[in-house]
């Protein structure tokens, strides 16, 4: 028998529009559910296991886990998902090898990491047959994005609510205009035993910590002490573009 997730009304209502919005999930969509074990991946495994139970059409998901080849056990998030009746991959890699032959010391490798392990979840889904790949993002880390890609790459961009990968599957962010707090508040609500969303890997290696992101975070956190709405008008903001208006040639009218 599974056990029961409270979910607030609050947060299922703002996951369910996202998904009509974006058209994000559909009718015979299989899905891999990247499952770090942290509070926002457990928070989208669970919303969408719950949006499955009240949607008028079906679809399959599973919660797929990477290992990195460094000893972890994930015999934790295993039982999580046995306990709540979800179907459980782990793709086991050697991206830890594979970054010890070439990492140099006091380099940055948590984005290297990242893509790493992005490829393998790309090709894991492929592998399982399934179209779409959902993963945690929220706005907190869309907003970091944003002002990382500005302060540090001199680009305007974040992260989309779907785009398509390489592999030609579909990746989907279900909590993309979620606050990281309701996800927090999400884990304290259900008492889940989580990962820390900082422990990247990489950190297990002599490397630079990720100094950007943190920063950034710490930014973000000043600011929304002077400005309470921030996120909402963050979120407004990227729901309207006006590239016209930039210095991109791309866009410049006759």
């Amino acid at each position: 028998m599974s056990k029961n997730i409270l979910i607030s009304k609050k947060l299922q209502k703002s996951f369910g529009k996202c998904v009509r919005e974006y058209d994000l999930i559909n009718e015979g969509d299989k899905i891999a559910v990247g499952l770090s074990g942290g509070k926002d991946s457990l928070s989208l495994l669970h919303l969408i296991k719950n949006f499955k139970k009240i949607v008028p059409f079906d679809f399959e998901y599973v919660a797929l886990t990477v290992d990195y080849g460094m000893g972890q056990n994930f015999d934790y998030i295993e039982n999580h998902c046995k306990e709540h009746e979800i179907e459980f991959v782990l793709k086991r890699t050697q991206i830890a090898q594979t970054v010890e032959e070439h990492i140099r010391e006091n380099s940055s490798f948590c984005s290297y990491f990242s893509r790493m392990r992005r490829g393998v979840l790309y090709s894991a889904t492929q592998e399982l047959g399934f179209n779409k790949l959902a993963l945690g993002h929220h706005l907190d880390d869309a907003a970091e994005s944003f002002f990382m890609n500005m302060f540090y790459n001199g680009s305007l961009r974040t992260l989309a609510p779907k785009y398509k990968s390489k592999y030609d599957i579909e990746v989907i962010r279900p909590l993309i205009k979620i606050r990281e707090s309701q996800t927090e508040n999400f884990a304290k609500e259900n008492n889940l035993t989580t990962v820390r969303d900082d422990m990247c890997p990489a950190m297990k290696f002599p490397v630079k910590m990720p100094f950007a992101r943190e920063k950034t975070k710490e930014w973000l956190k000043i600011m929304e002490k002077e400005h309470d709405e921030l996120f909402k008008m963050l979120k407004t903001s990227f729901e309207h573009l006006h590239a016209e208006t930039f210095f991109d040639k791309r866009y410049a009218k006759d």
